[in-house]
């Protein structure tokens, strides 16, 4: 969830001239050369085709708030992708083809979704609105996160953009660097529409790449660096990717996987390359020969980031005609169901999230005022959608400095560089805090200038919460969101300092419906399926008709597949997850694959996967595994899945037995295994 500033208010009092219609649904379908979904609904689009708040005043800070986010411990990534015969995309030119918005409320809606409709609670929530937050964000004045990101560098040209080793580029410095490397992605003559992967972690290079792929008019398709080479290729076949920027450290990974993809174009960077001369060279030293972080990797054909760069800055960058309903993001996530897929956010579903957390914002400045250069920490990883749109792009919106953690996993370097500058808007989970608050030095910062914890990507523990005010002065302020929206839909008040152990009122624009299995709208009080309708909401998953039909309705809300219910306040409390799901340190691990990966083992017959408590992760995955091979062993199991998973998914604990139980037609039961 994301709030901001009051600047953010102010720059989207333009925005907000034109408010949205109050409960229109979109159902937007996205365009691309292979749709997405033709009935992929986007929620609730805000109607006017521009989108995301002008960047806030000079001042603004911000603040944002969560969702699903990394984890301190392991190299967060990005819910986990399955083995899905994803289809290649064929034409790379056009992107997602989207429906138009609907038509405002239920106004022409059949009469039994007039009805469900009548049904709904009149808005709860908005009685327990910030007095300075409106109920709508209204018409959005830009048409595409590139241009939104261009006035952002022209408004805060000289102020530094992003920090990362102690090297800090200006907002100026984005513009012109992004503009390089869109005009090299061009000269290889990639068509609008086309995707581009980004598997970095959070280095200097993330931000200009990903703003230089959005101004050319292409796709970003984020990808969590730790991948293995299996989840690797499945992300790069589904979302027909022909290009790629990656860090030599993974390198390898793609090696092992690229002939059986469509990408054509491999850029390669070092950690030291926007580092400066000898800084960049003893970085990149260190990196390779003396941690020896980079696995040896042969990749005919690939550019250096740096040449990428130089040939990118002698040509000239014509900005792509990119409209709101062009694609931005294909942010891969298990979603609901376990299957791996794309969400297909358009730039006008990610610059609505912009502007409503932009809005939400202005009541954290209520309590604490605004400093005239806030500094946002960045120690959740770029490519998730959380630290995206909360950091990079709320942090640009605010004129910010974001401060780039490479490894949060590294406590120790973490608080040196928290050291160096002033804290204001720090996202987080709770790992990530508990962490910090168990580390020595970090208990001797200055906590002062800190204006806004958010918590996102798992339930923050009431513990670590209380412990975390007593010694910085500041609540954990939790929200709620998902890849599919953008990702924020709820978030506590600011101004509250409380925790509530809720995710929330929903952001403006946003209608929060709990329902029961049939669809129906349930009382107040009353627990069911948590569903999401606002201009957020994804156009569908990429290339999965089939996918996006389970998770839309017909009256244009995302079912989320969590399961809470919704006080006579509006605040939305999360109770159980509707699917088997095992949420680690913020990360979604499905049953569904761990059994996939481990059932191809020779040794095993049969295998259940379920979650189980962790102090430290929340949730971690227990196998339960029938031999087939008298003679296998844990150990094997475990060398098996590191060799298939990424970290966070592996199992933590495998018990072997003789059966497992299974219903009358031989499914297996999980809850009794739980039991």
């Amino acid at each position: 969830m994301a709030k901001a500033s009051k600047a953010p208010v102010k720059a989207s009092a333009k925005a907000v001239s034109k408010p949205a219609a109050a409960d229109g649904q979109g159902k937007a379908a996205a365009k691309a050369e292979a749709k997405p979904a033709k009935t992929a609904p986007a929620a609730k689009a805000a109607t006017t085709a521009k989108a995301a708040a002008k960047p806030a005043t000079k001042a603004a800070p911000t603040k944002t708030s969560a969702t699903k986010t990394s984890p301190a411990k392991a190299s967060p990534t990005k819910a986990s992708p399955t083995k899905t015969g994803a289809t290649r995309a064929t034409s790379p030119a056009k992107a997602a083809p989207t429906s138009k918005p609907a038509p405002a409320a239920t106004k022409g809606l059949p009469k039994a979704l007039t009805e469900l409709a009548a049904g709904l609670p009149e808005k709860p929530w908005l009685k327990s609105y910030p007095k300075n937050v409106p109920a709508e964000i209204g018409a959005l004045p830009y048409s595409s996160i590139g241009d939104f990101l261009v006035a952002a560098c022209k408004q805060f040209s000289s102020q530094p953009a992003f920090t990362c080793m102690d090297k800090s580029i200006s907002y100026a410095d984005v513009e012109q660097l992004s503009a390089a490397f869109g005009a090299y992605l061009q000269s290889k003559g990639l068509q609008k529409g086309a995707r581009v992967a980004l598997m970095m972690p959070n280095v200097l290079q993330y931000p200009v790449a990903m703003m230089g792929i959005l101004r050319a008019g292409y796709v970003v398709v984020n990808i969590n660096p730790l991948y293995t080479p299996r989840e690797l290729e499945h992300q790069l076949k589904d979302s027909g990717a022909q290009a790629i920027v990656i860090l030599e450290n993974f390198a390898n990974t793609l090696q092992a996987v690229i002939a059986r993809t469509a990408v054509k174009h491999v850029v390669v960077a070092a950690m030291g390359d926007m580092l400066g001369g000898l800084k960049g060279t003893i970085v990149n030293f260190v990196v390779r020969r003396v941690k020896k972080m980079v696995p040896a990797w042969s990749l005919p054909g690939h550019v250096k980031f740096n040449a990428a760069m130089k040939a990118g800055a002698g040509l000239g960058f014509k900005p792509a005609k990119v409209a709101a309903d062009d694609v931005a993001f294909l942010q891969y996530t298990g979603g609901t169901t376990g299957v791996s897929k794309g969400a297909t956010l358009l730039h006008r579903n990610v610059l609505a999230n912009v502007v409503q957390n932009a809005q939400w914002m202005e009541d954290a400045y209520t309590i604490k005022p605004k400093p005239a250069h806030p500094n946002f920490i960045c120690a959740l990883p770029l490519y998730h959608i959380f630290a995206l749109t909360v950091n990079a792009l709320m942090g640009m919106q605010q004129g910010a400095r974001n401060v780039l953690i490479p490894n949060p996993r590294d406590i120790p370097g973490f608080v040196k560089e928290l050291a160096k500058y002033p804290a204001h808007i720090f996202p987080g989970l709770n790992t990530l805090f508990n962490a910090l608050l168990n580390n020595e030095d970090f208990r001797k910062l200055d906590f002062k200038p800190l204006v806004l914890t958010l918590g996102g990507g798992m339930a923050v523990q009431k513990g670590v919460a209380e412990r975390w005010k007593a010694l910085t002065g500041c609540p954990v302020t939790e929200g709620y969101g998902l890849s599919e929206t953008s990702p924020v839909a709820t978030a506590n008040k600011f101004s509250s300092g409380d925790f509530t152990g809720t995710i929330g009122l929903p952001l403006p624009s946003t209608e929060i419906a709990i329902r029961d299995d049939d669809g129906n709208n349930l009382p107040l009080g009353e627990v069911g399926e948590i569903c999401i309708r606002g201009p957020q909401v994804m156009a569908g998953y990429w290339n999965r008709p089939d996918e996006t039909a389970k998770v839309m309705t017909k009256d244009g809300y995302f079912k989320s597949g969590d399961m809470g219910f919704m006080d006579a306040r509006g605040y939305t409390k999360i109770v159980d997850r509707k699917k088997d799901m095992i949420l680690v340190s913020g990360f979604n691990v499905y049953p569904n694959e761990l059994e996939e990966v481990v059932a191809m083992h020779p040794g095993v017959l049969e295998v259940a996967a379920i979650g189980v408590p962790d102090e430290h992760s929340g949730e971690v995955p227990k196998l339960f595994i029938v031999k087939k091979d008298p003679a296998l062993t844990a150990e094997a199991i475990t060398a098996f899945c590191r060799e298939n998973l990424t970290g966070y998914k592996r199992p933590k604990y495998i018990e072997f037995r003789t059966e497992l139980p299974k219903t009358p037609v031989g499914k297996i039961l999980r809850r009794a295994l739980r039991a």
